[in-house]
């Protein structure tokens, strides 16, 4: 069989690339060479056909062309496929590079946030309803947040750390008043003298 590759198509057949499509090129080939071989021999056989009429050297001639045919039909259907397979293959090829290019850009730190997040609630990889509902709380989460950091000033977390002391020192009082007559009722105080 003697179908030509070109250069482009030589690139992006790589021994080991394991693309879908280059395994599917393999399979058209085997397949377009053994239908080609099979054409071959049938062509080789006629060369031991004897034929003494010319009835019968018209039918080899017949054969013979008939053969031919089918070697260029099935190097033409080989070739059209190729055509398409050149194309599928640069396609999922340049999908393979888009992913890793994705991959290898640099995130934002509501990215990184987001991707611990996820991380954290086990929701990475999953694509179901339960998933977009976890997603659009998450959004409205970090929106929330964000939104109240920027609402939040300093003179505020001020306030508020002083109101959390102020409301703090009476649960501190009660706490012991009750620990006291905790200890007053179970412990009576007696004078034990020797």
């Amino acid at each position: 069989m003697n179908i030509s590759l070109n250069s482009q198509s030589m690139l992006l057949q790589r021994p080991g690339s394991g693309l879908k499509s280059t395994e599917e090129k393999q399979e058209r080939q085997q397949k377009a060479q053994s239908q080609i071989d099979f054409f071959e021999a049938q062509k080789a056989n006629l060369k031991n056909m004897k034929c003494e009429t010319l009835e019968e050297i018209g039918r080899k001639l017949e054969l013979f062309n008939n053969y031919n045919a089918q070697i260029m039909a099935v190097k033409q259907q080989y070739n059209q496929e190729q055509m398409m397979h050149t194309m599928d293959e640069a396609r999922e090829f340049g999908e393979k590079i888009a992913e890793a290019a994705e991959k290898l850009e640099a995130k934002t730190p509501e990215e990184r946030k987001r991707e611990q997040i996820e991380e954290a609630l086990g929701i990475e990889d999953e694509d179901g309803l339960l998933t977009e509902v976890l997603e659009e709380s998450l959004d409205k989460m970090i929106l929330l947040e964000e939104e109240l950091a920027e609402e939040v000033s300093e003179e505020d977390l001020e306030n508020m750390e002083s109101m959390e002391n102020a409301e703090m020192v009476p649960g501190i009082v009660q706490q012991e008043e009750l620990t006291q007559e905790y200890l007053e009722t179970k412990y009576t105080p007696f004078d034990m003298k020797a």
